[in-house]
C-alpha cells in the first residue's frame, strides 16, 4: 500500500529509531516497503538501513534530489516522505490506512508536529507550528507528507532543490487538499536546544522570508547550515 521514503545523510544517530516506528505498519499490512534514499553518507547509515530490511539507494545530496529518487524507486500506490530525525506515534499506522481508504486520492496528509523535549520552549514552538498549518496549509517535511502516487505526479513531485522542497510541494497541494491528521510527527529537538529555541526558529522564520524573496534554495542551504 505505502512506500516510504526517507532521505538520509549521515543519520546513523536517528535512522533506527525513525524506522521501528515503521515496523507496525508493515505487520499490519500498511507499509509494503521502506526506502533510504541517501546522499553519500560516510558514517553507517547505510548499515543501518539494510540490517532493517529497508531499500537503501544513492542519490544527489539534497533533500528535493533525494525525495525524488526514493519516489521513482517506489512501488507502492502511496508514498509517505519522512524525514530520518522524525518518529512518528504509535498508531499513526491505523490513522493513514484509513486516510488511504477514505478514497480521496487527490488529497495529501500531513502529521501533527512535536519534538522530543519535555520544556516549556518546545511546547510553545508546537503551538506555533500548529496555528502556521491552521492559517497557512504549510506544513514542513518533518511532519512527513503522505500522498498517493498518482496525485505526486500530477502536481509534479519533489523539485530538485537542496531546501524548501517542502514548501515548494505544499503550495502545489493548496489548501483544499490538504488534510491535517491526528497522530503526531515527533522531531528531535537538537538543533533547536544547541542553538536555542528563539535563535533557530527566527533562522528557519527568516529563511522561509527569504525564499519568498525568491532568494536561490541554493544559498538559502548554506544559511541553514
Amino acid at each position: 500500500m505505502i512506500s516510504v521514503v526517507i532521505p538520509t545523510l549521515n543519520a546513523q544517530a536517528t535512522l533506527a529509531s525513525c524506522l521501528e516506528p515503521l515496523i507496525a505498519g508493515v505487520v499490519r499490512g500498511v507499509v509494503r516497503e521502506v526506502i533510504v534514499a541517501d546522499g553519500g553518507s560516510s558514517d553507517d547509515t547505510g548499515a543501518i538501513a539494510e540490517a532493517t530490511g529497508a531499500q537503501f539507494i544513492t542519490a544527489p545530496k539534497g533533500r528535493g534530489s533525494q525525495l525524488a529518487a526514493g519516489a521513482e524507486a517506489a512501488r507502492g500506490e502511496w508514498l509517505l516522505f519522512l524525514h530520518a530525525d522524525t518518529v512518528l506515534e504509535q498508531g499513526w499506522e491505523q490513522e493513514a490506512a484509513n486516510f488511504i481508504e477514505r478514497g480521496v486520492p487527490e488529497r495529501a496528509g500531513a502529521f501533527r508536529f512535536a519534538l522530543d523535549d519535555y520544556g516549556p520552549a518546545a511546547r510553545r514552538l508546537e503551538r506555533l507550528v500548529a496555528l502556521r498549518c491552521w492559517l497557512f496549509a504549510l506544513p514542513y517535511g518533518d511532519q512527513g507528507l503522505l500522498i498517493s502516487r498518482r496525485h505526486y505526479r500530477k502536481i509534479g513531485g519533489f523539485a530538485p532543490m537542496p531546501l524548501m522542497e517542502d514548501v515548494d510541494i505544499m503550495r502545489r497541494i493548496g489548501r483544499r487538499r490538504l488534510v491535517m491528521l491526528r497522530s503526531r510527527a515527533i522531531t528531535s529537538a537538537q538543533r533547536f536546544r544547541s542553538e536555542g529555541y528563539a535563535k533557530r526558529s527566527a533562522r528557519n522564520l527568516g529563511l522561509l522570508m527569504l525564499y519568498a524573496l525568491r532568494v536561490p534554495p541554493r544559498f538559502l542551504a548554506r544559511l541553514y547550515g
